[in-house]
Order: structure tokens, then C-alpha cells, then sequence
């Protein structure tokens, strides 16, 4: 099985799609998750949910985990 892993706004934006899978065994954390899907260093004050929960990035991962992936929320 694999981990569903969601981008969104500008994250998608940048790495151009929405949506990648990432194969369980090879990932234990969240941080771990994004290396293997984005390959690249995650940008400063990434927002990130496992399974619609915000975590940190050092959050363990599960088979079957939705990891999804937001930039920081600004407003004015």
C-alpha cells in the first residue's frame, strides 16, 4: 500500500500537480514523506496534516496516512 500525499495553493502551484503516492515502506516520518514525494527541501513554515490533523514534521507516518501539505496562511 502507499501514503496519498496532497499539495495545496502554492505548493501545487510549484511542484505542478496536486496529488502524489508515496510507497509506506520506504518513509517513517511526515518529514521523510515530502523528501520522497517532492524531492527537495521542504520550504520554512510548511503547514502539514496526517490525515486532516496538523502535525510537526517529525509526526510518524502509516500505511493507508493521507499527508497533505500547505504554505503558510497569510492575510490582511
Amino acid at each position: 500500500m502507499a501514503i496519498t500525499v496532497k499539495y495545496f495553493a502554492a505548493l501545487r502551484e510549484e511542484l505542478g500537480r496536486a496529488e502524489d503516492r508515496v510507497e509506506a515502506g520506504g518513509v517513517a516520518t511526515v518529514a521523510d514523506v515530502w523528501q520522497a514525494a517532492a524531492g527537495r527541501e521542504m520550504p520554512a513554515n510548511t503547514l502539514m496534516a496526517v490525515n486532516m490533523e496538523y502535525v510537526q514534521a517529525d509526526q510518524a507516518v502509516s500505511d493507508g496516512d493521507e499527508v497533505a501539505f500547505f504554505p503558510p496562511v497569510t492575510g490582511g
